[in-house]
């Protein structure tokens, strides 16, 4: 870990070559400012930065090579190659060649992080199909870096100034939504979810509401039985134990009024339930960050966009953003851990319950 003086050093991996990302990172890091606030290393392939600084004409980027954690320079755009043998860019196409330079970055960002010589780690787009090796077969980085890390469970977190938004299950088809839910599934996102407002957000009183999985949370078994049988378990589970949180809510209509702002976290049952009306919220302004991690790590919240790749109309907007809530989670959570080093301490019973009439009052305020 870096002293607070120091700025915070930030792995990032090129994603896909054949996509954006080589050219958000030239567009983030052409500006000279980017150097005041972090120490940047970038994982990737050097053919693939050289092509797309010469075609969209950033002559002035500038980067030092290095291939060890040692010799990580502050004040300096840092880059690793880890992929000498990649052939050649062929823009805007799903390539396994692309593909496989996209792992290469990422296994070899986590080598630096296993030295604990990056604070906090970006990852750019990836094309999760043409990733697939012997090595990588995981629906996403989330799933990725979660069994690297040897934890046994991680939550997808959508991040955007105060709206954060979690996913009980996150990349999976529709119709094993239901199959793969389960009362212990909830109750564990419910507690990571409440670990990570304390520690990486630093609220301490984390109000968290739960959304329904069928229309109408069910309507009591009419419409589906998972809202009895353990969703709402799991919540009165999670509540008895001194974790504020309250549901489950209709999800149609929920997001229909600001009572969800009223909340600091939100739990959706699936990937689409969650991320629909958060992008329509944040309009493409959102970060993906990996709670349960033992490391920081935030992505942008879109995909390698092929269709206006080599164009120089991405818009890096949301990867800056990536960057930025990196570095303000690495240093809360820092400032935190040992504050909140037993963070599911339950708080008093009738301290949760005057927070309750709180909220449930300031509700019948709004209507």
């Amino acid at each position: 870990m870096q002293e607070d003086s120091e700025k915070v050093v930030v792995g990032i991996t090129m994603g896909d070559v054949n996509g954006i990302g080589p050219e958000l990172l030239l567009k983030v890091f052409s500006d000279a400012r980017m150097l005041n606030l972090l120490t940047p290393v970038i994982f990737g392939s050097g053919k693939a930065l050289y092509y797309y600084k010469n075609l969209l004409k950033f002559e002035n980027f500038t980067y030092q090579n290095i291939q060890q954690p040692h010799q990580i320079q502050p004040g300096r755009i840092n880059f690793v190659e880890c992929s000498p043998n990649f052939e050649r860019v062929e823009v805007g196409i799903a390539s396994p060649k692309a593909g496989y330079a996209a792992f290469q970055a990422l296994e070899r960002a986590l080598l630096f992080l296993k030295e604990g010589k990056l604070d906090a780690l970006v990852t750019l787009p990836v094309n999760k199909a043409v990733i697939q090796n012997e090595k990588f077969r995981f629906p996403g980085h989330t799933e990725y870096l979660a069994e690297k890390a040897g934890v046994k469970d991680s939550l997808m977190l959508m991040i955007h100034e105060n709206l954060r938004i979690g996913v009980v299950t996150g990349h999976i088809p529709l119709r094993q939504v239901a199959q793969t839910l389960s009362f212990e599934k909830v109750y564990q996102k419910i507690k990571i979810f409440r670990e990570t407002l304390l520690v990486d957000f630093g609220i301490e009183k984390p109000k968290i509401a739960v959304l329904a999985l069928n229309p109408h949370a069910g309507d009591n078994g009419l419409l589906g039985f998972e809202e009895k049988d353990f969703i709402q378990p799991a919540i009165n589970k999670a509540y008895e134990e001194g974790i504020f949180t309250l549901g489950p809510y209709p999800a149609d209509s929920f997001f229909t009024t600001p009572y969800y702002q009223k909340f600091d976290g939100i739990l959706a049952m699936y990937h689409d339930q969650g991320l629909i009306p958060f992008k329509t919220i944040t309009l493409g302004l959102g970060v993906n960050f990996t709670a349960g991690l033992p490391f920081v790590r935030t992505s942008p919240d879109h995909g390698t966009a092929y269709d206006i790749a080599g164009t120089n109309s991405a818009d890096e907007t949301s990867f800056r953003h990536a960057i930025f809530s990196a570095i303000d989670i690495f240093r809360t959570r820092k400032m935190n851990q040992r504050l909140y080093a037993n963070a599911m301490q339950p708080i008093g019973i009738s301290e949760l319950i005057s927070s309750e009439d709180s909220i449930l009052n300031e509700e019948e305020n709004s209507t």
